[in-house]
C-alpha cells in the first residue's frame, strides 16, 4: 500500500502496481473529488484532506508569516501519519512518502510488513544545507527546514527496510550522509508518453527560452535571468511557467537582476504545457537542489531539447551533448553559453531536439518505472 500527503509520482505508481494487481490502498492528504481522474478505483483511495486541502488552498496563507506556516505544514504532516497508522490495512509492503510515514511506517513493521521510504529530494539535511547557503548568498531570509521535520526523516530513513530516490545525484547524498548504499535504490521517474509529446515546432526566426518551475531560489531561477541577459538574439523570448514565489520575484526586480522582458505565466494545465513545450527552442532546468525535475523527461517528450544543471538528476535521463547539456549549479555563464549555442546552430537543435524523442521513447514511461519498483518490492519480500 502507499501513502502521500499529496499527490506526486505516487498516483502514477499507485496505476502500476493496481494494474500489476499489486496494490492494496493509496492514502493521500488530497481531495476525493480532485482525484476522479486518476483512473483509480475509489474505493482504492482513501483521503485525508482535513488538514492539507486548507493547508494548499488558503489564498492568505503567505500573511499568516513562517512562524505559522511551518506549524501548520508539521501539523499537516502528522495527522496524516496518525491516520494511516489507525487504518493501516494488512500488506506486504508499505511505502510512505518521507516526512509522513514515520508512525504508519512502524505499524507497519510491527506487522511483518517491509516498510519503504520513498524520499524525493536529497538526504533532507543536504536539502537544509543547499538552500541555507542559497538563500544567504541572495540575502534572502530562510529559516531552514524545521528541526521537527528533520528529524522525523531520519528516523523513517533509519526505520525503513529500504530508502527509495529518483536520481544518482538523491542516492550520493545519502551515502555522502552515512546511509548506507545497500539501503538505497534508485528509481527514475517515468513521463507519460500519452499526454506528453510534440504538437508543433519552434518558430525559425525566433529563440524563446522555457521555464517550468516555482520562481524560487531553490529552482535556481536567478542564474537563469543572468544567463538570458547574456544571449545575444534579435527575437529572443524567456517564458516562466509556475507558481511564483512574490517575495523572490520581488527582490530580484528591486536587486535589478530580472530583464523587462520576461514573460511570467503562472501555472498551466498540462495539456496546454505540452504545446509551449513542443513551440520551445529549449527548456532550462537551473535548480540548486531536486529530487529528479519531471519536466526535463516531458519537456523531452515533446521534442524540447533540455539544459540542466549537475543537481537535477539529468544523468539519469540524458548524455550531455546528446539529448541536452548538463552543466555546473550556480553558473550563470555555462546556462548563457550553451544557450548561445543553441541560439546560433538551429542544426544542432534539431539534432538534440531527434535524440531527445528516441531516447524518451526507450524509457518506456511510468510503466517502465511501475515494473522497476514492483521488482523492488518483491525482492525486499523475497
Amino acid at each position: 500500500m502507499l501513502s502521500t500527503i499529496g499527490r506526486f509520482h505516487t498516483f502514477d505508481l499507485a496505476r502500476e502496481l493496481f494494474a500489476r494487481e499489486s496494490l492494496t490502498a493509496v492514502f493521500t492528504g488530497y481531495p476525493a473529488f480532485k482525484l476522479r481522474n486518476e483512473r483509480l478505483p475509489a474505493k482504492i483511495i482513501h483521503s485525508f484532506p482535513w488538514v492539507h486541502t486548507p493547508y494548499m488552498g488558503f489564498r492568505f496563507r503567505p500573511l499568516l508569516g513562517r512562524r505559522i506556516n511551518r506549524a501548520w505544514e508539521y501539523l499537516d504532516k502528522i495527522t496524516l501519519d496518525r491516520h494511516v497508522s489507525r487504518r493501516l490495512p494488512q500488506c506486504d509492503v508499505f511505502v510512505g512518502l518521507s516526512g509522513s510515514a514515520l508512525a504508519s511506517g512502524r505499524v507497519a513493521r510491527s506487522r511483518g510488513a517491509k516498510y519503504v521510504c520513498d524520499r524525493g529530494s536529497t538526504h533532507i539535511r543536504t536539502q537544509d544545507a543547499l538552500l541555507r547557503d542559497e538563500h544567504a548568498r541572495w540575502g534572502m531570509p530562510f529559516d531552514g527546514i524545521d528541526p521537527r521535520v528533520i528529524e522525523r526523516e531520519e528516523a523513517e530513513y533509519a526505520e525503513a527496510d529500504c530508502i527509495t530516490v529518483p536520481s544518482t545525484f538523491t542516492l550520493n547524498s545519502f551515502v555522502e550522509r552515512g546511509v548506507a548504499s545497500t539501503k538505497l535504490r534508485r528509481l527514475s521517474y517515468g513521463v507519460n508518453l500519452e499526454r506528453f509529446r510534440p504538437t508543433g515546432t519552434p518558430n525559425p526566426k525566433r529563440f524563446d527560452i522555457l521555464f517550468v518551475g516555482a520562481t524560487s531560489l531553490r529552482k535556481g531561477l536567478p542564474y537563469l535571468l543572468e544567463a538570458y541577459r547574456q544571449v545575444v538574439h534579435a527575437r529572443k523570448s524567456l517564458t516562466l511557467v509556475g507558481v511564483p514565489d512574490a517575495a523572490v520575484v520581488a527582490a530580484l526586480k528591486a536587486r535589478g537582476a530580472w530583464p523587462d522582458d520576461v514573460i511570467l505565466r503562472g501555472p498551466l494545465p498540462q495539456e496546454q504545457l505540452k504545446d509551449v513545450m513542443s513551440r520551445s527552442h529549449v527548456l532550462v532546468c537551473p535548480s540548486i537542489e531536486e529530487g529528479l525535475a519531471m519536466v526535463q523527461a516531458e519537456a523531452m517528450a515533446c521534442g524540447c531539447p533540455v539544459i540542466s544543471s549537475r543537481h537535477t538528476g539529468a544523468e539519469d535521463l540524458f548524455d550531455d551533448g546528446r539529448e541536452g547539456f548538463i552543466v555546473p549549479f550556480r553558473s550563470a555563464y555555462a546556462i548563457s553559453e550553451r544557450l548561445q549555442q543553441l541560439a546560433d546552430d538551429a542544426g544542432l537543435r534539431a539534432r538534440l531536439s531527434s535524440a531527445s524523442l528516441e531516447r524518451v521513447g526507450r524509457m518506456g514511461g511510468w510503466r517502465d518505472y511501475g515494473g522497476r519498483a514492483h521488482a523492488t518490492y518483491a525482492a525486499l519480500i523475497a
